[in-house]
């Protein structure tokens, strides 16, 4: 009985499994059979494979056909079978010799005339083909960018069928009309920040010190103050401080992007830390992913490695927005659907701006506020406490006085880019023997036991903890806090004025004299 494989990859998530695509044709009345746990999508294949197949100048079996998926407990989803299920199909009517086929591959979508369509996750599955030992991929060739970036593999982009087949049989090429990219909705396109400067920003020295203590080490950062301090400014801002992902970490956020439908056909890898900025109006699978069938990523996930930024916080729903908790600590986001379980990486800088009221001017110096105290209870009730004590800076901004603003001179992006990068090869070099990067992801106990403060910081920390204005969760956070601010200054270890600077970070009290480094009246010394 004529049998032929060839070979797909389904996606769980980001994780790539191998799919076996098995065709027989047997005796019996024409019928094709799909069978392999196929999702609605993929079981519309048949249809679509026999259109393109006759309308690419083959000849489709008529007998019994069956179409195989293995792994058969793998739920399959998806249209990127199509080619691979045709391929098989002709190999095993001796259409194509099956020798070609080995070691190869292939994803796409079928049109009914033969072409072949871009599809999603290509980026991904092709590292999954690849760390498989594959050494040829077939892929649309809209996808066929951010396929070739994944290195160790060969990458054949195609525009029909027909292309497919001549160049397994090594025949000409035909000439194909070009693919039109499809469009994309406006809820797929990465958000992008404006080529802006930190020294646009007037005044704000408290605000400023906040972002850059972020940058250099990861923390999540809540900003809140009336309208039109600078709140969004020095959020916008705060992308560019942030050096350049590394290598896996490019290629990581790459393939979620691809995943989520964000990379084009003339894609380059990810380079710059992601900035992603959803509405507050925006739904809770919008922001942790999910959709019928199988998951896909959310806003959380194409902030990996990057910012995740949520202007006017308190309007979001707060169920929405405590969904942030789990991912906030563990960096990782699970989707729970009935078909899959979907794990998508989520470690991203959180930064919340709020205004302190519905009115925005409480707090706001001179200026008159008209909400209750009941309604400004409530409204600042809107962002919960378990999350407001996993942020590590709060900082309130208010509006820069002019004269005083004036006289300052403020730094560049490039200047403080320059400190947070040789504060973040300082983290680098400390932690090079523990798997982690930056304070912000070093766990409290590992920080206590292996870079222990100084006695009179430790002491300082234990009597705000003690007083009640330090939770245990609090107290390990602005002990990252501490060693990132020792970090810019370039100091082996965080001093008591240090501490007390990131407490007060944490906190939102002023700041204190930010060039003095001696200890602070009634600290220890």
């Amino acid at each position: 009985m004529p049998l032929a494989q060839t070979w797909s990859v389904a996606l769980v998530g980001l994780e790539g499994h191998l799919v076996e695509v098995e065709a027989d044709i047997a005796q019996g009345l024409p019928k094709t059979t799909l069978i392999g746990l196929p999702d609605a999508s993929l079981s519309e294949a048949r249809d679509r494979v026999r259109a393109a197949v006759v309308n690419s100048g083959e000849r489709f079996p008529d007998r019994k056909v069956t179409i195989g998926l293995s792994p058969a407990t793998l739920p399959k989803t998806g249209s990127h079978y199509d080619v691979a299920i045709a391929l098989a199909l002709l190999s095993a009517a001796g259409v194509i010799d099956a020798k070609s086929l080995r070691q190869t591959a292939i994803i796409g979508e079928l049109g009914l005339d033969g072409r072949i369509r871009e599809v999603r996750g290509a980026l991904a599955m092709t590292l999954a083909a690849a760390r498989s030992s594959f050494e040829r991929i077939v892929v649309p060739e809209l996808n066929s960018g951010e396929a070739r970036l994944v290195p160790g593999i060969e990458v054949y982009g195609v525009r029909s069928l027909r292309q497919v087949l001549a160049l397994l049989r090594g025949t000409e090429i035909p000439d194909e009309a070009p693919p039109r990219a499809e469009p994309r909705l406006l809820s797929e396109s990465l958000t992008r920040v404006p080529e802006v400067d930190l020294d646009d920003v007037i005044g704000q020295r408290e605000g400023r010190r906040a972002i850059e203590a972020a940058a250099a080490g990861g923390h999540h950062l809540f900003l809140h103050g009336p309208p039109g301090s600078g709140k969004t400014m020095l959020a916008e801002r705060l992308a560019g401080l942030m050096p350049d992902l590394s290598t896996d970490d490019s290629l990581e956020v790459s393939a979620v992007h691809s995943l989520a439908g964000l990379l084009t056909n003339d894609a380059e890898l990810v380079v710059r830390p992601p900035f992603i900025a959803p509405h507050h109006t925006a739904s809770l699978s919008s922001l942790v992913g999910g959709g019928s069938g199988m998951p896909r990523p959310g806003a959380i996930s194409c902030a990996h490695r990057g910012i995740l930024f949520i202007d006017e916080a308190p309007e979001m729903h707060p169920l929405t927005l405590d969904t942030l908790r789990q991912p906030l600590e563990s960096g990782y986001i699970e989707v729970h659907r009935s078909a899959a379980v979907a794990k998508f990486p989520a470690r991203f800088m959180l930064v919340l701006a709020a205004n302190p009221c519905p009115c925005g001017m409480s707090g706001a110096g001179n200026a008159i506020c008209n909400c209750t105290p009941q309604v400004l209870a409530r409204y600042r009730q809107r962002i919960s406490g378990p999350i407001k004590d996993r942020l590590d800076i709060q900082r309130q901004i208010l509006p820069a006085a002019r004269g005083v603003a004036d006289r300052e001179a403020s730094e560049s992006t490039a200047a403080v880019a320059e400190r947070v990068q040789a504060a973040r090869d300082r983290q680098a070099y400390r932690y090079r023997e523990t798997g982690w990067i930056l304070n912000s992801e070093v766990p409290g106990p590992v920080l206590r036991r292996e870079f222990p403060l100084d006695a009179a910081s430790h002491k300082l920390l234990e009597d705000l903890y003690t007083a009640g204005r330090l939770t245990a969760r609090g107290f390990d956070r602005v002990v990252r806090v501490a060693w990132t601010l020792a970090d810019l200054q370039g100091l082996g270890q965080p001093t008591v004025s240090l501490t007390h600077e990131a407490f007060q970070l944490r906190t939102g009290e002023p700041l204190t004299d930010l060039s003095d480094t001696r200890p602070l009246k009634g600290t220890p010394a």
